[in-house]
């Protein structure tokens, strides 16, 4: 179940990557815009000032972050995004921070383009830090003797999916698109205690969370928090620096 209030946590900090993905899509005036995983709405919400006669379109697979987007007069619907199929007039599809939760999702990338209208845009963002300590910790506590039995399978998944810019720039240019893909690794100030810890709790850690009971996810939330302050000190200050890489990718339909 996702958590639309924790995942708001560094909502400054998460929104940046959105603003640099949508900022380079070349669409002036779409008629449709797509935002496919728009979680709590906060972000969708812009693409109707950048985009004012365009229909926006949203939808996300969580009940949770729906309600939460319709709070804020978002007309969004649950959807998986395995599920969903263009309408004939949609010229801007966005996907922020959604495909590393789906395996096949270079499949849906491909059927995407063959169902777009020439010309439209296909934009997304994933991210690409899943060797990082923050990830990589968490993987191999999941995979010690006490976890292993229930957390082996839920913590790789995210990990097998996500593919480097080259990769989803072959994948689309073979398809005929023309493709703008890159990687920015943002260095992050986080402030509070646990910092990186309260970060992936509300994301990469949320399946864990689903799959363990309360007394042992606490206890799990113990022990990965250990791990992540030797990774990552905090400063004197009191805030923690935090690298995180995201991969982005606009391409255009043939």
């Amino acid at each position: 179940m996702w958590d639309p209030v924790k995942y708001l946590d560094y909502a400054d900090l998460r929104a940046r990557p959105f603003y640099d993905l949508i900022g380079r899509i070349p669409a002036e005036k779409p008629r449709r815009v797509t935002d496919l995983g728009c979680g709590p709405g906060n972000l969708t919400a812009d693409l109707a000032e950048r985009w004012p006669d365009a229909i926006i379109e949203a939808s996300d697979s969580s009940p949770e972050m729906v309600e939460a987007a319709r709070s804020r007069g978002v007309d969004a619907r649950v959807l998986d995004v395995n599920d969903w199929v263009p309408e004939p007039d949609t010229d801007v599809v966005i996907s922020n921070a959604v495909l590393q939760w789906v395996p096949e999702h270079r499949v849906l990338l491909r059927r995407w383009v063959d169902l777009l209208p020439s010309g439209a845009t296909l934009a997304f963002q994933v991210p690409g830090n899943f060797d990082a300590p923050s990830h990589a910790l968490v993987r191999d506590l999941a995979r010690t003797e006490e976890w292993a039995p229930r957390l082996a399978d839920v913590v790789l998944r995210e990990n097998e999916a996500v593919d480097s810019p080259l990769g989803y720039g072959a994948l689309l240019a073979d398809a005929g698109c023309a493709v703008d893909a890159w990687e920015t690794t943002y260095l992050q100030r986080l402030a509070g205690a646990d910092a990186v810890l309260e970060w992936i709790t509300g994301t990469s850690l949320r399946p864990v969370k689903e799959a363990l009971p309360g007394a042992d996810w606490d206890h799990f939330r113990a022990q990965i928090a250990r791990k992540l302050d030797e990774a990552y000190p905090p400063r004197p200050d009191g805030t923690t620096w935090f690298e995180f890489r995201r991969v982005f990718v606009v391409a255009v339909v043939p």
